[in-house]
């Protein structure tokens, strides 16, 4: 069965960076889009960045535009995201998901079959 294992989180400053990384394994990686979400304290999971199977497109929600980075390695089953900017309201539990079917980027979270444990990512001020 699919198993995502991300990894990276930590306590950062604002304006400072991070790089989450997601491992993917038990499944076929490369045939499968893939995307991060993420939940503050009393707020619902919102998606983050979402990447195509080839890693050809991608899409980000617009607080993080220009500040975050999805990338993906289909030889290393592993996908990531690059956080650059950091900003106090981006602390939050960061999920790697990967969809079910969809080879395409979907910011549904119900096309998403497969989550992460988790990682947290605070940004002090």
């Amino acid at each position: 069965q699919v198993q995502l294992v991300e990894s990276g989180g930590g306590l950062v400053q604002a304006g400072g960076s991070l790089r989450l990384s997601c491992v993917f394994s038990g499944g076929s990686f490369s045939n499968v889009a893939m995307g991060w979400f993420r939940q503050a304290p009393g707020k619902e999971r919102e998606f983050v960045a979402g990447i195509n199977w080839t890693g050809t497109s991608t899409y980000y929600v617009d607080s993080v535009k220009g500040r975050f980075t999805i990338s993906r390695t289909n030889t290393k089953n592993t996908v990531y995201l690059q956080m650059n900017s950091l900003k106090p309201e981006d602390t939050a539990v960061y999920y790697c998901a990967a969809a079910s079917t969809l080879r395409i980027v979907t910011t549904n979270p119900k096309d998403y079959g497969y989550w992460g444990q988790g990682t947290q990512v605070t940004v002090s001020s």
